[in-house]
């Protein structure tokens, strides 16, 4: 109370001795500020005490803009605490103490909020009335930027809100307009998550209604994302409608389960909105009960202060302001004083923990990169024997004098070289994740090839576990797509790979589901069921953790448990997540979605799908190959591979007898190891692209190629082949280096992908 009938006082005492209206008004806009940061805080009736106080000081000075701001957010506190007609009022306090004065936002605003507080009345006519008020002065868009971005979010808001109202009351056409305009607003103009998710939802809405069930998910869906994108202004009340809605069009378009879920997910929002809007109520009811006890004291206030106006005398007056104003200052200087001292001390705790957190930060970063040069040189040296096991078993498979015994235990190795190349490269792929390397490609992908070549990769697995795949693709799926094939293919492959793990005499089903297609676009779902062991529900979280296995599930491979850890991250890269369904004895099913672009200069639609194997054909004209590299068994292997492929081969030890062969003879192509004695393989091909730019130099390493890719192209590598290889990818790589070299006078030097 004192203190109100002090600044009351104050106030007066300023007026009456002639203050400049310039510092006034300064004072008002930090009163305001001020009170704006206590209704953030909701801390309610600090902010009405001061938007009171700013109101007053800018009534007596007539500054109609300080009014018209404290009359708005008064406004916005009535509204907050229900009073519709007190926050009408001062609204439109609002709207006339601007009449003079062009503030497109205040003014929109304020016709904003009148037009949703009759839409909640259920008044149809004046809400519309005021809505389209909003849409004329928003569209004038005067100010500066910060102010133009203000009153777009306006214009967007009361747009989506007349949308939304026309859809309540049946005027579907009209909703489509609004809501097509905003489409077409959209793209040239951004806005915040909140608001995007908003128009997303209230176009879902409008599909819904128009029974547009597949359009209407997808709507709720990309609401969804972008609503819980913004954590820290989480709409819970949007999102539980958002949740509620996508659940109804899911069990009106037949998804009865997902839509089971979904309401589920609804719940959880519904809980959390129920206990915000309980401590919402809470403060209201409390504010309401500070006010009417704020505004008696004011009364109270008012009068005591009109009396002691009457008797007090000017030189009083005058000596309380120079007490106060003294007062004042020296309590000023006490706190900056004191936040100073603070300010330093503050300031030498944060320099030591700075130097500590940055000691920390340096030796895990040493660790990360021992660890990770450890992997890769491990890796590198297990590669390298790795290329010999797989490339002399290739070859003995291709004897047709084997039995079939031996066939059988060749193949058996093979199987093992193979696997222990995958186990390499998902060491790697650990590594590469948990540093944050590893990017997403877009190139074109001929998905029938694709699922051709995986499903080919698991002949020897399916006859060891007597099982079979079966594809199936929807009708007008797109057959070339852009994305990273590499990525992909490995997130089947593994997929597939640990269904055919756990079942035995059993069928894996591959299918690939059409979920949404444009010009542009498309979304496809993969599922890979089998009917296997299953999964018991308890251990669905754990086994996508690294090294998970299920224990005692599968007695003669169990394998690094890497595979469904890797799987799910490459999931996430694609933006998706991935969901399991699993019953023991009786089988699981794990899918994802994935949004593609579509290769449009491609043919359209997959045609019947067949799976082949890939041959690959002898090579008609004589070409000279030259190899470099100081393997014994590598050589033998690489070798072999050529002469039976109707290659010329010509072996050396090192780079420097690989440049004086080059100097001295012609070659069609060189395959360069890059680890070798003497002279290794990228001074050797510095060395060759002084004299010679045409001649097709190919890296054969067993390194990985995100490690050495963009070094390899500086120095002039025409393309790099990792060891060990696919045969057919071997020459196909081979093939086209030796025909672009005929027919381009000089190598335009690319990195295969």
């Amino acid at each position: 109370m004192k203190t109100n009938l002090l600044l009351c006082f104050l106030f007066y005492s300023l007026i009456t001795f002639g203050k400049e209206d310039r510092e006034i008004i300064k004072e008002i806009d930090n009163i305001n500020s001020s009170a704006l940061k206590f209704y953030k805080n909701d801390e309610i009736v600090k902010s009405f005490k001061e938007f009171i106080s700013a109101k007053a000081l800018s009534d007596s000075i007539q500054d109609h803009y300080g009014s018209a701001t404290a009359n708005f957010n008064l406004g916005n506190i009535y509204y907050l605490m229900e009073n519709y007609e007190s926050a009408k009022a001062y609204y439109q306090l609002t709207i006339d103490g601007l009449s003079t004065i062009n503030d497109d936002f205040l003014i929109s605003s304020s016709y904003l909020n009148l037009a949703k507080i009759y839409r909640e009345q259920k008044d149809y006519n004046k809400s519309v009335q005021y809505f389209d008020k909003v849409l004329q002065y928003a569209a004038n868009k005067n100010g500066s930027d910060s102010a133009k971005e203000k009153i777009q979010n306006v214009f967007f808001e009361a747009r989506l809100n007349l949308s939304e109202l026309y859809i309540e009351n049946n005027n579907l056409d009209e909703a489509l307009i609004n809501l097509l305009k905003l489409d077409q607003y959209l793209k040239t103009n951004p806005i915040n998550s909140n608001l995007e998710g908003y128009f997303k939802y209230v176009y879902a809405i409008y599909s819904l209604r128009n029974e547009h069930y597949n359009r209407a998910n997808t709507k709720f869906r990309a609401a969804i994302n972008l609503l819980e994108k913004n954590d820290e202004e989480k709409d819970l009340a949007l999102l539980s409608d958002v949740y509620m809605q996508l659940s109804i069009s899911l069990a009106k378009s037949g998804k009865s389960t997902e839509a089971y879920i979904t309401l589920l997910e609804q719940n959880s929002y519904k809980s959390k909105l129920q206990n915000e809007e309980k401590n919402r109520q809470d403060l209201i009811t409390k504010s309401k009960f500070l006010i009417e006890d704020y505004k008696n004291e004011a009364e109270v206030a008012n009068a005591a202060r009109l009396q002691q106006l009457e008797i007090a005398n000017k030189f009083k007056r005058i000596n309380t302001i120079i007490f106060i104003t003294l007062l004042l200052l020296i309590a000023s200087i006490l706190v900056i004083y004191i936040g100073y001292i603070s300010k330093r001390k503050l300031n030498r705790a944060l320099e030591l923990k700075n130097n500590e957190l940055e000691e920390a930060k340096n030796e895990a970063l040493k660790t990360s990169e021992l660890k990770s040069k450890f992997i890769s040189n491990v890796t590198h040296e297990l590669r390298t024997p790795l290329y010999g096991v797989v490339g002399i078993t290739s070859m003995l498979l291709e004897n047709n004098s084997l039995n079939n015994r031996d066939k059988k235990h060749l193949k058996s190795l093979k199987y093992s070289g193979d696997y222990l190349l995958n186990l390499i490269n998902d060491i790697l792929q650990v590594g590469k994740m948990e540093a944050k390397k590893v990017e997403l490609k877009n190139v074109s992908v001929n998905l029938k090839d694709m699922l051709g070549e995986i499903v080919n990769s698991f002949d020897y697995r399916l006859v060891e576990t007597n099982n079979k795949i079966e594809i199936s693709i929807d009708n007008y799926v797109p057959e070339h797509i852009k994305c990273d094939k590499v990525r992909l293919s490995q997130i089947l492959i593994n997929l597939i790979g640990n269904s055919v793990k756990f079942t035995s005499n059993g069928v894996i089903n591959l299918r690939v589901r059409l979920l949404s297609l444009d010009t542009n676009n498309v979304g496809l779902g993969f599922e890979i069921q089998d009917n296997g062991i299953g999964i018991a529900k308890e251990k669905f979280d754990m086994i996508f953790d690294n090294f998970a296995q299920l224990e005692d599930s599968n007695v003669n491979y169990q394998g690094t448990g890497l595979g469904l850890s890797i799987t799910k991250k490459l999931i996430a890269l694609f933006k998706s997540e991935i969901k399991l369904e699993s019953q023991v004895g009786i089988g699981t099913t794990i899918s994802f979605e994935i949004d593609f672009e579509l290769d449009n200069e491609k043919p359209k639609v997959i045609s019947d799908f067949e799976t082949e194997e890939k041959k690959v054909e002898k090579s008609q004209e004589k070409y000279k190959i030259l190899v470099a590299e100081d393997n014994k068994i590598n050589q033998v292997v690489t070798k072999n591979l050529l002469k039976k492929h109707g290659f010329l081969c010509t072996i050396v030890q090192n780079g420097q007898e690989a440049l004086d062969e080059v100097k001295n003879n012609e070659y069609d192509l060189v395959l360069m190891d890059i680890n070798m004695p003497v002279m290794n393989g990228n001074d050797a091909t510095i060395a060759i692209r002084k004299f010679n730019n045409r001649l097709p130099i190919i890296a054969l390493t067993a390194a990985d190629i995100d490690e050495i890719g963009e070094k390899c192209k500086r120095i002039g590598y025409s393309d790099i082949i990792i060891k060990p290889f696919d045969n057919y990818e071997f020459f196909q790589v081979i093939s086209e280096n030796i025909q672009n070299s005929k027919k381009e006078k000089n190598v335009k030097l690319v990195l295969a992908s």
